[in-house]
C-alpha cells in the first residue's frame, strides 16, 4: 500500500506551520514533559545511526529548535549539518540555541519545505527527521524529496513515534495519549489543542513494519528499525540506491 495522507491533511499547511510557530516558545520544554525525558535519548540515538563523519553533509529536515541538528554537528566535527524546517519561530529559536559541545562551524538554519527542499539532486550523505515525517501531509512525497536529494548509498534515518511492541505497555501508552497527555497539555502550553492534534497524528500512525514498506516503496533499500523505549518510538534507517 502507498503511504497515505497523514493526519496533518487533515489541516492546511499554513493551519499545521501557525500550529508549530505557537508552541514554539515551549516546545523543548513540552517535550521533555510528555516524553518523560526520554527525547533527548532518543535524538542522540538517531545521531548516532546517522554514522555522520566529519567533511561530509546532512540536513535536518523538520528540525524543530535543533536539538537533533546540534546532536548531528556535535557527533561529527567538521560534518556541514543543514537544518530545516518550515516554521520561522522553531528555525528563529534553533538557530539562537547554545551550540552544545564542540559542534563546529559548519551549522546553519533555514526556513524551507519539506516537500520541496532548496537542495540540489543527490547533493547530501545523510538526512534525518525526528518527529516530523508524520505532520507532513504528504509522507510518501516526503520520502521520495529525500531520496532525491540524497547521494547513492546516503543514508536516511527516520524516527518516530510507534506502537508499542509489548501489549501491557500498548494499553497504558493508548490511556495516556488519550487521557492524561491532553489534561498535561491544557497545564503546561498555551495551545492544548495542538497537542490534542498531535496524539491523534500519533494514533493513526503506521507501525514499524508499515513505515518499512513505505520506505521500500518510495525507493530505499536495507530497510531497518531498531524499537526504543519499547517501541514507543523507532528508529528506521535506509539506504539511498542498491
Amino acid at each position: 500500500m502507498a503511504a497515505e495522507p497523514s493526519p496533518a491533511a487533515e489541516r492546511t499547511a499554513d493551519g499545521v506551520r501557525r500550529m508549530f510557530d505557537r508552541v514554539a516558545p515551549r516546545y523543548d520544554l513540552a517535550n521533555t514533559v510528555f516524553s518523560l525525558g526520554q527525547d533527548r535519548a532518543w535524538r542522540r540515538a538517531a545521531a548516532r545511526a546517522a554514522g555522520l563523519d566529519g567533511g561530509r553533509s546532512a540536513v535536518d529536515v523538520a528540525c524543530g529548535t535543533g536539538a537533533l541538528t546540534r546532536e548531528l554537528a556535535a557527533a561529527a566535527p567538521g560534518a556541514r549539518v543543514l537544518g530545516v524546517d518550515f516554521s520561522w519561530e522553531m528555525v528563529r529559536r534553533a538557530a539562537g540555541a547554545e551550540p552544545g559541545p564542540e559542534p563546529g562551524p559548519a551549522v546553519a538554519y533555514l526556513v524551507g519545505d519539506a516537500l520541496r527542499l532548496p537542495l540540489q539532486d543527490a547533493s547530501v550523505d545523510v538526512v534525518t527527521i525526528a518527529f516530523g515525517l508524520r505532520n507532513l501531509p504528504e509522507p510518501g512525497r516526503g520520502l521520495l524529496e529525500f531520496r532525491r536529494v540524497l547521494r547513492p548509498g546516503g543514508r536516511l534515518v527516520v524516527c518516530e513515534f510507534s506502537q508499542p511492541v509489548v501489549p501491557v505497555l500498548r494499553g497504558v501508552y493508548r490511556r495516556y495519549l488519550t487521557r492524561l497527555m491532553p489534561v498535561a497539555a491544557r497545564r503546561l502550553t498555551s495551545d492544548p489543542e495542538a497537542y490534542q492534534y498531535l496524539a491523534r497524528s500519533i494514533g493513526a500512525w503506521p507501525d514499524q513494519a508499515g513505515l518499512a514498506a513505505w520506505l521500500q516503496q518510495a525507493g530505499f533499500t536495507r530497510v531497518a528499525w531498531r524499537d526504543l523505549t519499547g517501541g514507543i518510538v523507532a528508529l528506521h534507517r535506509a539506504t539511498a540506491g542498491p
